[in-house]
């Protein structure tokens, strides 16, 4: 059994100690109960952040293989050079064309260094531009997969403007008339995920996880102890189901039990489905109204209303 598991049972049996001993402990049991519950609730958070970091797990162009009749990759952002570390090109949707941006990080030591481990540099986000730019033009709906611990810090990223090419794609994204729908399929991590991450219709993995920053960064930041990872996590609410709550994302795809690495296929084929749903309907509406309500719902993100 797990702790809590355990603690829940001697809980019962405190319970039932008291009510037939007399003693008046509910307010103290009560107490204990939410503590239970607290830590119940960040075991389950931290399972699904050490199922969205699984080495096993999908990246972008393991689904891109499976779900894309055919993957043109394009390269260059036309000012500096290609970013390994973003993946962009064209595909074939259920025989529509479409354009694909994400991140992908590296399965070996080798790719891992190559890919930068899906940190984005600036040349990665001024690429998924003119990738999208590109779509508009052309009216190909854009799909982005969303994997990524967060755009690279480095003094070369910030000597080339990351902050720039980030907020750059914030507004143009915004701006883009044509359907755009995102996934997240493993980390979605502060602005170097939100930089391929505008669009019509957010949809997360089931263990997937999506914040403003890492449970260790906030961790060592808020709490004064890089310890205390798996408390950010929970106090981060960072979760699809927490999301969904808070009706950032549009939806949840589900994964087998123990995560998307156990059947990549299945994962696979339950994206697709979501896809062609979402291209087919976006696919009808006015390009003009598709900004306007992406433009009220990036809006609506983060009002919160306290009553009483």
């Amino acid at each position: 059994m797990t702790d809590t598991t355990e603690l829940r049972e001697k809980l019962r049996e405190f319970r039932e100690l008291a009510e037939t001993s007399g003693i008046d402990a509910a307010g103290e049991l009560e107490r204990l109960a939410a503590k239970i519950d607290a830590a119940s609730q960040t075991e389950r958070t931290w399972k699904q952040v050490e199922l969205a970091r699984h080495p096993e797990r999908p990246y972008a162009m393991d689904y891109i293989n499976r779900i894309f009749d055919a993957f043109i990759e394009l390269h260059g952002d036309r000012y500096y050079g290609d970013d390994p570390a973003v993946v962009g090109g064209l595909g074939f949707l259920a025989g529509r064309p479409v354009t694909i941006l994400a991140n992908q990080k590296g399965r070996t030591l080798k790719e891992n260094v190559f890919r930068n481990h899906g940190m984005a540099s600036p040349e990665g986000y001024r690429k998924s531009l003119r990738l999208a730019r590109e779509a508009e033009k052309f009216r190909r709906p854009i799909i982005t997969f969303v994997d990524t611990s967060g755009a690279y810090p480095g003094i070369g990223a910030e000597e080339r403007g990351i902050g720039e090419a980030i907020a750059r794609n914030l507004r143009e994204f915004s701006q883009l008339k044509t359907p755009i729908v995102c996934i997240i399929i493993g980390e979605g991590g502060s602005g170097g995920a939100l930089g391929l991450c505008v669009g019509d219709k957010i949809y997360m993995l089931e263990n997937a996880i999506y914040s403003v920053i890492s449970p260790e960064g906030c961790a060592s930041i808020l709490l004064r102890d890089a310890s205390r990872a798996k408390d950010a996590a929970a106090m981060l609410r960072i979760t699809s189901a927490d999301l969904l709550s808070f009706k950032v994302i549009n939806g949840i795809i589900p994964e087998p039990g123990g995560g998307a690495h156990l059947d990549p296929g299945g994962s696979a084929r339950l994206i697709r489905e979501t896809l062609i749903r979402e291209v087919e309907d976006l696919g009808r509406r006015n390009p003009a109204v598709l900004v306007r309500y992406r433009n009220l719902k990036i809006r609506k993100i983060g009002h919160w209303n306290e009553e009483g």
